[in-house]
């Protein structure tokens, strides 16, 4: 089943125009659709909708790093709260924080990337507030994060 992530403002690059109450919509673990909700809405009708406040746009990647926690899941989940799908692979230096990046579905690149979202690529999305704190993470297509 389809879902439909809509928000006040949808950018297709953080550095591109806003899509003013835009929407992406996920299929699986792709996106398969972006741009205005009511337009999207038309073309997939059974889909389940969530409407998140704030800015929508690509996830990004954690370039530092990864935050102390007590596990390496944890700290790998702690990147997802705020915003990134990605790290960098000179910070998951041992294997117990490759393994739980990879069950978490969390890239490990050499370099960040500049991510868009468009249509079949995979599904990592990220929700800011106007204070720039991390609102929802969706990673390869699946809700990890959301603020309460």
């Amino acid at each position: 089943m389809e879902t439909i992530h809509v928000a006040d403002r949808v950018f297709t690059a953080w550095d591109a125009a806003p899509v003013e109450d835009g929407a992406v919509v996920v299929v699986r673990d792709r996106i398969g659709a972006v741009g205005p909700y009511e337009e999207l809405r038309e073309r997939f009708p059974q889909a389940r909708v969530r409407r998140w406040p704030g800015s929508l746009g690509p996830a990004r990647t954690h370039d530092g790093p990864l935050p102390d926690a007590p596990s390496p899941r944890e700290r790998v989940h702690a990147v997802l709260k705020r915003g990134a799908v990605a790290v960098l692979a000179a910070y998951a230096d041992s294997p117990a924080l490759r393994a739980a990046a990879e069950r978490n579905d969390v890239a490990v690149v050499a370099a960040a990337r500049a991510a868009r979202l468009t249509e079949s690529v995979r599904a990592d999305l990220a929700v800011f507030d106007a204070a720039g704190e991390c609102v929802a993470t969706v990673c390869a297509g699946r809700l990890v994060h959301r603020r309460r």
